[in-house]
């Protein structure tokens, strides 16, 4: 267990207590990003392993680690934490406003078949949202998925049955994107996409061309520069045409596992492989104890174009990846809401994602596919013209999923 405080001190009268009980990936980002933002909080986590054990147990172990304390007003947890069991442990904290915040549900996660669905962990999420004050999700379609699936979920129960849960949740729940920090990456992209205007090739002018979306105040920098370009214009024409000559850079940054469908994702780099179709490949994301047996598989049937290959824990070290790249690619069959892919888009990757979950919530028509022949098809024509991502301006709004713009928000909802 860690334990951490906000600033350089232990505050003496801690206003806002921080809990998580799966402290890794997001789930620690945003714990961390509240942590220096809010004044007088503690914060109580478990490490990031064994996802199941801590759902399960993590409600016993804080109540007796969590500090009698009377200045605390706030409880903020995640839904992995099973708040009713915490509440009945420590009767103490049930006075105060609890506010669970659902990075996923567990109503809607994929398994390979209903009957292996465990019910406690989906109903351990409904119990923790009837005791919470505010119950908030991180994209529209986590909320929807949920809400709409508690009768079905419930009717589980061979008997006697609880109705009307959803009516009793929903007036708690709010939509609450998962605050970003996007970093200022001017200095590790390449020309290309600091000026893909500049670098048009006729044959691609039918590509939409979308606008420039600032990320705000992170990029005052990148900004101010962009204003005064001293760009040559030979040394900008012989860069695209290096850029050219370039296979396509198809990066997939997502976590190995199951659910994030890497068999699909392979099977399609295969299949552009049969087609001696140039690419360059880099896997990234978050290895855990499971590892799918398509990743080993994959590493050397792809070997030849692989670039790199395995989580990369420095954060420099990863976005420079995601600036080299040209294509990101989602094949989820689970996300609710997808930081990877917008961090991706912020380094200048083309996205492809499939046409479900989260991400007609955020991304435009045109990055999305609906099948596997389509997403064959989209990354067939990339990797014949790549110079068609390198030169196209996503349009995503990126700014609006930031820390800048939702941090006031996010504290106005750890407020009294």
């Amino acid at each position: 267990m860690e334990r951490l405080h906000s600033g350089s001190e232990t505050p003496t009268s801690p206003r806002v207590l921080l809990l998580e009980a799966f402290y890794g990936g997001s789930h620690k980002q945003l714990i961390d990003l509240l942590r220096e933002n809010i004044d007088s909080c503690s914060v109580f986590t478990l490490p990031a392993k064994k996802w199941h054990w801590r759902a399960r147990t993590a409600a016993l172990y804080f109540s007796q680690i969590i500090p009698a304390c009377a200045s605390y007003r706030v409880l903020f947890s995640s839904s992995v934490l099973n708040l009713c069991e915490l509440l009945a442990l420590r009767p103490d904290l049930a006075h105060l406003k609890k506010v669970l915040y659902f990075h996923e549900n567990q109503l809607v996660y994929p398994v390979r078949k209903d009957q292996e669905r465990d019910f406690q962990y989906g109903y351990n999420q409904i119990l923790s949202c009837l005791v919470s004050d505010a119950v908030v999700f991180n994209s529209l379609f986590n909320m929807d998925s949920f809400l709409s699936s508690i009768t079905s979920f419930i009717k589980k129960i061979p008997d006697h049955r609880p109705k009307d849960l959803d009516q009793l949740i929903r007036p708690k729940c709010v939509v609450l994107n998962y605050p970003v920090q996007f970093p200022d990456v001017r200095r590790l992209l390449p020309r290309h996409k600091l000026f893909p205007q500049q670098q048009m090739n006729p044959d691609d002018a039918q590509t939409p061309q979308a606008e420039v979306h600032p990320e705000g105040p992170e990029q005052e920098g990148l900004d101010q520069s962009m204003s005064n370009p001293t760009t040559d214009q030979n040394t900008v024409s012989e860069e695209h045409s290096i850029e050219q000559i370039k296979p396509l850079h198809i990066v997939w940054p997502h976590r190995w596992e199951h659910d994030k469908n890497p068999e699909l994702f392979f099977s399609t780099l295969l299949r552009l492989k049969e087609k001696h179709l140039r690419f360059h490949l880099s896997v990234l994301g978050e290895t855990f104890t499971d590892i799918p047996e398509i990743f080993t598989e994959a590493k050397h049937l792809l070997d030849s174009h692989i670039l790199n290959w395995g989580f990369l824990s420095r954060k420099e070290d990863y976005v420079r990846v995601l600036c080299e790249a040209d294509v990101v690619v989602s094949t989820a069959k689970h996300e609710f809401f997808g930081v990877a892919m917008l961090e991706a888009v912020h380094c200048g990757c083309y996205p492809l994602c499939p046409k479900a979950l989260v991400y007609p919530e955020i991304f435009p028509a045109q990055y999305l596919y609906s099948t596997p022949k389509q997403l064959y098809k989209r990354l067939q024509e990339l990797c014949r013209r790549p110079n068609v991502a390198r030169t196209h301006i996503v349009k995503v709004n990126t700014a609006s999923f930031s820390w800048n713009c939702l941090k006031d928000r996010f504290k106005a909802l750890l407020a009294v």
